[in-house]
């Protein structure tokens, strides 16, 4: 399996050094702004990751503001998300989860490769600790959680998003 990602730690004088960088001599791009207000987050404390994709990949550029999938909608932004209409309470690691795997529809990632991007620790070799969160996840989200349709599961490697809705 290719991996389209990569998880890279970053401590707090980088962290500043870039942000000082970015202000410094901003460049000239469309995605300059967003990604200098995710440094910023990052300083501040607001954020503990950023998730950087090819600005050049069209179908994340039209998603940016809004991920929606059947009845389902992810407000990044506001790291809301709606189902049919309602708002759905989701914590703070299920919205991560939910984003990770909406941002990479269809493609299947190991718990590992899920821990990885959402958790800034070393992986704890504890699979239940994202089956958990899956499972709480779904009740939140899916019409029968025992029988998904947004979140698959893929046997013997992982979850996936289904890319079919």
């Amino acid at each position: 399996m290719e991996n389209k990602f990569r998880f890279v730690s970053v401590d707090s004088s980088l962290k500043i050094w870039l942000l000082e960088k970015l202000l410094q001599d901003p460049p000239k791009s469309p995605c300059a702004g967003e990604f200098l207000d995710g440094v910023r987050e990052l300083v501040s404390g607001q954020q503990t990751s950023l998730l950087l994709g090819d600005g050049l990949d069209q179908r994340n550029q039209a998603m940016a503001d809004t991920l929606t999938a059947g009845a389902l909608t992810l407000y990044p932004r506001n790291r809301k998300v709606s189902l049919d209409g309602r708002e759905v309470s989701l914590t703070p690691k299920e919205f991560d989860i939910l984003y990770f795997l909406m941002q990479n529809r269809g493609e299947v990632f190991t718990k590992e490769q899920i821990y990885r991007a959402v958790w800034e620790e070393d992986y704890l070799m504890d699979d239940s600790n994202i089956m958990a969160f899956v499972r709480k996840l779904r009740k939140k989200i899916e019409p029968n959680p025992d029988a998904p349709q947004y979140i698959l599961t893929i046997w013997g490697i992982g979850y996936k998003f289904n890319e079919t809705i």
